[in-house]
């Protein structure tokens, strides 16, 4: 069977109906967010609802990762750690630029990141399972579904082509209160 572009098998945890309902409380909700806690709040919700998976306890960390001329990283997951790493410079730029790009960007970056912290280490199987969630969740006409099909295509000015440049050290800036349900006991 196939629902809103997105694949859904007998064996998915989500019957035909409750995709529909959740297309649409999953739109108004990234409609909805304040800020990249309440993104990654979200995202964390898209990935229970289709593939069934969780993990508490991240951190997120801005930095600037620098410019390469045939792209620019969006944001990295250390292997076995407990942070992601996303980089300032695009965020900024596209709040600056197109602000209605902002929050599809800022949740598909979060989304592949975290399937990473959840062991999807490949890249082109991070990168299917973000597309095939935001697919099933948003449809495939959606802007985040889009972004996730083909970034360069929405970034095209992002990318400066005659300037490669890493910064010569990595500052991270943590976002406070960013995985709100792993909110510790300890006061």
């Amino acid at each position: 069977m196939r629902i809103l572009s997105g694949v859904i098998s007998s064996g998915n945890a989500l019957r035909a109906t409750e995709v529909l309902e959740r297309s649409m409380d999953f739109s108004r909700k990234l409609d909805q967010a304040q800020n990249l806690s309440d993104l990654f709040e979200l995202v964390k919700r898209a990935v229970e609802a289709v593939l069934g998976r969780t993990r508490a306890g991240l951190m997120l960390a801005l930095a600037d990762l620098g410019n390469h001329p045939q792209g620019f990283l969006g944001a990295f997951y250390p292997v076995a750690s407990n942070v992601i790493v996303m980089n300032k410079v695009p965020l900024l730029r596209i709040q600056e630029t197109n602000p209605a790009l902002y929050k599809p960007y800022a949740f598909y970056v979060l989304l592949h990141e975290y399937l990473h912290s959840l062991g999807f280490v490949d890249e082109r199987v991070c990168r299917e399972q973000s597309h095939r969630i935001l697919e099933t969740l948003f449809g495939m006409d959606a802007l985040v579904t889009q972004i996730s099909g083909d970034t360069t295509r929405f970034f095209p000015n992002l990318v400066f082509p005659d300037a490669a440049w890493q910064p010569t050290e990595l500052s991270l800036e943590f976002v406070r209160g960013f995985d709100r349900g792993s909110a510790s006991y300890i006061a």
